[in-house]
């Protein structure tokens, strides 16, 4: 058995944080000798001073301070545990599957699940990153960022482009040419290319093909090849001066359109669908 409650270590970070009995008292819905009775036997149990007064206000010795910085989490924890189960009674949603194309930039991204969790801290979302027609089973997601408008699982509607610039890194060979490359100029180097990535070049045209966008970033950071690269994924490397864009006459960029797309049978949307689907929406400051 354990010698201390939760419910005394509640009372205890509520006499700290409101920096009295009595108000702690208030707060919880007790008399201040409860809260007071509470306190001694916690610290009896424990057989060490946790509190001490200065002026009108308790405060922590500095054993409390160490064992309430320790017992914190797991009141936070506790809480949590009690906000999911009054979720699950009301019928909340407590989870979201979410497959978005590895294109799309993580920035953006995380911002907008930093901003869900704010607004629907007991929904749980399940990302999966993919590559364009990887072949994922996406059966079971509720929400998709994809390149393609239709998917067998919903409908969707265009959300963004995202922009794709032909680089290289700035000792490669491609920079030294007096002309802007040309095609010929190109067959000369691989050509790094995203598996799945749609695109103008040649099915002839000499490559290496990599299963993530971050392999094919490195390659080409790393002087294997050149090629096309999310402009927004590579924006640090560009602005340091490790890649550099090549010079080409015609086709330097292209721009790959994405969707957003619901699962089909997900009708009336409830408000963490639609929450999300909003964040997706919202103009880019």
């Amino acid at each position: 058995m354990h010698k201390t409650t939760l419910e005394q270590w509640v009372l205890l970070d509520r006499v700290i944080e409101l920096g009295s009995f009595a108000k702690a008292a208030e707060a919880t819905f007790r008399s201040q000798s409860s809260v007071s009775y509470n306190l001694s036997l916690l610290q009896e149990r424990l057989g060490v001073a946790l509190l001490k007064t200065e002026g009108r206000r308790a405060v922590l010795t500095p054993e409390g301070e160490l064992l309430l910085t320790q017992v914190r989490p797991l009141l936070k924890s506790f809480h949590y545990v009690e906000s999911h189960a009054a979720s699950l009674k009301k019928g909340i949603r407590t989870r979201i599957d979410l497959v978005v194309d590895s294109i799309f930039p993580r920035s953006r991204l995380f911002a907008i699940l930093h901003q869900f969790q704010q607004l629907h801290a007991s929904t749980q979302v399940h990302l999966t990153e993919i590559l364009e027609n990887d072949g994922a089973d996406m059966a079971e997601a509720d929400v998709m960022v994809l390149t393609r408008r239709q998917d067998l699982t919903g409908r969707g509607q265009w959300l963004r482009n995202v922009d794709f610039v032909a680089v290289a890194h700035r000792d490669h060979p491609l920079h030294q040419l007096p002309t802007p490359p040309e095609e010929a100029d190109l067959a000369n180097y691989p050509l790094i290319r995203i598996a799945g990535q749609s695109g103008n070049d040649s099915p002839q045209t000499a490559g290496w093909t990599f299963s993530t966008l971050d392999a094919a970033c490195e390659a080409v950071t790393w002087q294997v090849g050149y090629g096309w690269l999310p402009e927004e994924r590579i924006a640090s490397q560009l602005e340091n001066g490790t890649l550099k864009p090549l010079q080409l006459s015609h086709g330097a960029r292209r721009a790959t359109p994405l969707h957003l797309i619901v699962k089909k049978d997900l009708a009336p949307l409830d408000e963490q669908i639609t929450t999300l689907l909003a964040l997706f929406q919202q103009p880019e400051h």
